[in-house]
C-alpha cells in the first residue's frame, strides 16, 4: 500500500516466467535467465541449540500500524528476522510484511496506479525498506529510509498463541499437517568468523507431504533474508527478499530476488527483479504447530 499520486486506468502486465523458461519479449520467445548459485554460502555454520529460541508470533493476529493522522494504515506480518550481533550481546528485529500494490489512496476513482508495481515493506528498528517489483528493472526497486518518513513512524503489535507444540519427527510433522494445525518454522543460521546470526521465523503456507516414504518438504516465503556472509555497518542493508524450503533438520536452501537477465536468442534484451539466486546453508530448522 503506498500513498501515490496520478490519474489513469490501471495496467496490469503478467510475467509468466521461471528460471530458463519461455514467454514472449518483443514478440519473440525468450528466456529469464538464472542469476547465480552460491554454495560458498555451506561455510556457514548451524547455531549452537535452541536455548534462545524465540516465542512464537500469531502470524494471522500480528500487524505493524502506521502513526500518521492521514493514513493510519496497517500490515499484517508475515515473517520475522532476528539477526543477532553476538559479540556485542545485541540484535535487531525485522518484520516483513504482507504485499500489496501501487494504489492512489483515497482516491474517488481508478484506485490503483497506471504504472503499477507490487510494494512490500520490511519495517527495522530504525530503518525500513520499502521493495518496489515493477515489470522491468526498477532503480528503486529497494529504497531504505528511517522509519519517521514512513506514516510517521509505526508500532508493532505482536501477538503470540496460546499452545504451541516442538514438532520434533518427521511423523510428528506429517501427522500436524493432515491434523491442519498451523505450522511455523524457526529457522537458526550463523556465521561464528563475524559474529552474526539469525532466527528466521515464518510460518510454513505451503509444505509437502509423502507419506508412504515419511517425507516433508517446506516451501514457503517470501521472507526476510539477512545476508550473514559480510559485516555491514547498518544490519538493514543486509536485508533481502527471499522464499526458503528444506526438508530437514540441518540445512535450507534459499532462493533471493535478484536481477535476472532476459535472454532473446542467446542475447540479454533487458533485466528484471525475480527470484533466482539461490543459496544452500548449514541450519538448524525447527517447526512448530500452533494448538490453540
Amino acid at each position: 500500500m503506498e500513498d501515490v499520486t496520478g490519474e489513469g486506468v490501471a495496467r496490469r502486465r503478467f510475467l509468466r516466467a521461471g528460471v530458463a523458461s519461455p514467454f514472449l519479449v518483443l514478440g519473440a520467445p525468450a528466456l529469464l535467465a538464472s542469476c547465480s548459485r552460491d554454495d560458498a554460502s555451506r561455510k556457514s555454520q548451524a547455531a549452537a541449540a535452541p536455548s534462545n529460541a524465540l516465542p512464537i508470533i500469531d502470524y494471522g493476529r500480528s500487524f505493524i500500524h502506521g502513526k500518521a493522522s492521514w493514513n493510519r494504515v496497517r500490515f499484517q506480518v508475515e515473517s520475522r528476522a532476528r539477526v543477532f550481533k553476538d559479540r556485542e550481546g545485541t540484535y535487531e528485529d525485522f518484520y516483513q510484511c504482507a504485499s500489496c500494490k501501487g494504489e492512489q489512496t483515497f482516491a474517488t476513482h481508478d484506485l490503483f496506479s497506471p504504472d503499477n508495481f507490487d510494494f512490500l515493506v520490511v519495517f527495522g528498528p530504525t530503518n525500513s525498506i520499502q521493495f518496489r517489483r515493477t515489470a522491468r528493472l526498477n532503480p528503486e526497486y529497494r529504497v531504505v529510509s528511517k522509519n519517521k518518513k514512513l506514516w510517521e513512524d509505526h508500532m508493532v503489535s505482536l501477538r503470540e498463541p496460546r499452545s504451541t507444540r516442538l514438532l520434533s519427527t518427521t511423523e510428528a510433522i506429517r501427522e500436524a499437517t493432515h491434523e491442519g494445525l498451523r505450522l511455523v518454522a524457526q529457522t537458526e543460521i550463523a556465521n561464528p568468523a563475524i559474529g552474526l546470526r539469525t532466527i528466521l521465523e515464518f510460518p510454513i503456507k505451503t509444505i509437502n507431504i509423502h507419506d508412504k516414504k515419511n517425507l516433508y518438504q517446506v516451501d514457503t516465503g517470501p521472507l526476510a533474508y539477512p545476508d550473514l556472509s559480510q559485516t555491514y555497518t547498518r544490519l538493514v542493508d543486509s536485508i533481502s527478499l527471499a522464499f526458503v524450503a528444506f526438508n530437514k533438520p540441518a540445512t535450507a536452501d534459499f532462493i533471493i530476488e535478484d536481477e535476472a537477465p532476459i535472454l532473446y536468442f542467446g542475447r540479454e534484451v533487458t533485466r528484471v527483479h525475480h527470484y533466482c539466486r539461490t543459496v544452500s546453508v548449514s541450519t538448524q530448522n525447527r517447526i512448530f504447530a500452533i494448538e490453540a
